[in-house]
């Protein structure tokens, strides 16, 4: 399975980008995505997810109301729209992928596929 992330970028705090992750290898309508990040020196951390159809979204309390995932099943794309951005938000993004949702699924060692991951930086 691959995972390929872009759409990251520098952008100033308050703005907006939208991230995107193409899946290949596997039926991609049968994967649970998750987008986690990691700034310097930081454990990877969960931003959120979206269960197979969509239907269910869950996210981290510090991007709750200003982050979005949201998936296309046909495009084999998961998207990540980042609102409000904040300085904080500096990191590096990744795609995630695994065939079910995990009772921890905020840990990103229960995801099976990564993308390589895309920068995100937020100027004050």
């Amino acid at each position: 399975v691959q995972l390929v992330e872009s759409g990251g970028g520098l952008v100033q705090a308050g703005g907006s980008l939208r991230l995107s992750c193409v899946v290949s290898g596997r039926p991609f309508s049968n994967l649970v995505m998750g987008w986690f990040r990691q700034a310097p020196g930081k454990e990877r951390e969960f931003v959120g997810l979206i269960n197979w159809s969509g239907a269910n979204t869950y996210y981290a309390d510090s991007v709750k109301g200003r982050f979005t995932i949201s998936r296309d099943n046909v495009k084999k794309t998961v998207y990540l729209q980042m609102n409000s951005l904040k300085p904080e938000d500096t990191a590096v993004y990744y795609c995630a992928a695994d065939p079910s949702i995990r009772t921890r699924f905020s840990d990103p060692t229960e995801y099976d596929y990564w993308g390589q991951g895309t920068q995100v930086t937020v100027s004050s």
